[in-house]
C-alpha cells in the first residue's frame, strides 16, 4: 500500500480539478449512478473533498488530493486486500487518530470525596478546530472535544458527582449536552441556563451520574448536525453501584460518519475515527475471554447504523440501563444516539470480520477485524 501523502491543492467554492466533470459523490459511485459521468469524472472521485467549515450550514472550500499536473491520486478504497476488501487506512500517527488508542481508553478524571463521602469526579475538556487526515489524501476539518475523534470517553460510578469544566476554544459557539439525568440549567441547550458557550469563554457542567448505562454526550449548538457531525461528540459510561459480570476486556466503539463535500450525506464511515483502520488493525482479543464492548452511534446524515458480527454471537444490553440482556444476536441496529452493550465469547481462534450490515457503510470504511488467539 502506498502511504505518501499526495499533495493537497484547495478549491474555490463550486470549483473542479482541471480536466474533470463535476465531481460525483463517493455514494453514486457506489450505487451504480456514476454509469453515465464521464470516465474524467470518476477519476476526481476518487479524492473526496472535505468540507472547511466556513459557515455552519457545511458550505466551503473543499480539500482534492491531485497532483500538479490536476490528476487525482490513489483513493482510500482503491488498495485491495483481505479477500478483496478495500483497506487503504491512513497510518494513526499520520492521521492524527488512533482507533485502536481510543478502544480501551476510559477517562475517569480527576477523583476527590465531598465532605458528604461522595466521589467528585472533575474532568478538562476543550472544544478545538482540529484537521485530520482520514483516507489518503483526504484531509478532514473537524470539531473536537480535547483534539480527538470522538472526544474522551468519560468514565464514573452510578451516584457518583460529576464536574466538567468546558472551555471553548474552537471558532463556533459550542455546548456539551450529556444524555442522563440532571437539572435544565446543565442540559447544554441553547437559550437555557449557560446556553451557547462562546468562543473564549467557560462553564462547568455539574450532576450526578445517573442512570448508570452507557451513554453519550455531544455538541447541542443549532445548526445540530454538523455540530455532531464534525466530531463533537464522546461516551459516557456510567457504571452500576452493584457492577456487572467482571469483563476480560472493555473496550468502546463510537460508529461515526463523515460529510467530506459539504452536501447532506456521508463519504466515508468508520469505527472511532478512521475509515478502514480495523481491517489493517485487527482488535485483539482473547479466546473465551468475556469481551465487553460499549456500542454507540453518532452517526449524522443517515437514519439508522448497524453492528455485525460473523462467526459468533452476543448478549445485547440496550442502552446498557439493565444487567440482563434483551436478546443474544449477531446483529444489531442502533438510531442516531441510541447505544447498548455487547457482551461476547469468541469460542475459536482467528479472524472474524464485524461491520455495518448496511454494505454501503461497510465499503466506506465501516468494516474490520477481531483477531482471536489463544
Amino acid at each position: 500500500m502506498d502511504n505518501s501523502v499526495p499533495t493537497r491543492v484547495r478549491l474555490s467554492e463550486g470549483s473542479t480539478p482541471r480536466g474533470s466533470a463535476e465531481l460525483p459523490s463517493r455514494r453514486s459511485v457506489l450505487l451504480g449512478a456514476a454509469a453515465a459521468i464521464p470516465m474524467a469524472a470518476l477519476g476526481a472521485a476518487g479524492g473526496a473533498r472535505a468540507q472547511d467549515g466556513g459557515d455552519h450550514d457545511g458550505n466551503g472550500s473543499g480539500h482534492g488530493p491531485m497532483d500538479m499536473t490536476g490528476s487525482t491520486k490513489t483513493s482510500a478504497t482503491s488498495h485491495v486486500g483481505h479477500a478483496g476488501f478495500p483497506t487503504g487506512s491512513v497510518p494513526p500517527a499520520r492521521a492524527g487518530i488512533d482507533p485502536t488508542a481510543i478502544l480501551r481508553d476510559f477517562d475517569t478524571g480527576t477523583v476527590s470525596t465531598l465532605p458528604n463521602g461522595q466521589v467528585l469526579r472533575e474532568w478538562e475538556i476543550t472544544a478545538i478546530d482540529v484537521e485530520f487526515e482520514i483516507a489518503p489524501g483526504v484531509t478532514f476539518p473537524a470539531w473536537t472535544y480535547n483534539g480527538r475523534v470522538p472526544g474522551p470517553t468519560l468514565w464514573c460510578r452510578e451516584g457518583d458527582a460529576l464536574r466538567i469544566h468546558f472551555t471553548n476554544a474552537g471558532s463556533h459557539p459550542h455546548t456539551m449536552h450529556f444524555h442522563g439525568l440532571h437539572t435544565a440549567e446543565m442540559d447544554g441547550t441553547p437559550g437555557i441556563g449557560a446556553g451557547s458557550i462562546a468562543p473564549g469563554a467557560t462553564f462547568t457542567y455539574e450532576f450526578d451520574a445517573v442512570p448508570f448505562g452507557t451513554h453519550l454526550y455531544h455538541c447541542h449548538q443549532s445548526p445540530l448536525a454538523p455540530h455532531i457531525a464534525k466530531g463533537l461528540y464522546g461516551g459516557f459510561i456510567i457504571e452500576p453501584k452493584s457492577g456487572r459480570e467482571p469483563a476480560d476486556d472493555e473496550m468502546v466503539m463510537v460508529m461515526n460518519g463523515y460529510n467530506t463535500d459539504g452536501g447532506d450525506d456521508n463519504e466515508f464511515y468508520s469505527v472511532n475515527g478512521l475509515p478502514f483502520h480495523f481491517m489493517d488493525h485487527p482488535v485483539q482479543v482473547k479466546k473465551n475471554a468475556l469481551v465487553r464492548i460499549h456500542l454507540i452511534n453518532v452517526l449524522e446524515y443517515d437514519p439508522v447504523n448497524s453492528f455485525h458480527v460473523h462467526g459468533n454471537f452476543f448478549h445485547y444490553y440496550p442502552t446498557g440501563t439493565m444487567l440482563t440482556p434483551s436478546e443474544y444476536t449477531d446483529t444489531v441496529s442502533q438510531v442516531q444516539g441510541q447505544r447498548g452493550i455487547v457482551d461476547i465469547r469468541f469460542p475459536y481462534t482467528g479472524k472474524y470480520m464485524f461491520h455495518a450490515h448496511k454494505t454501503e457503510f461497510a465499503e466506506l470504511g465501516w468494516m474490520g477485524f477481531f483477531e482471536v488467539s489463544e
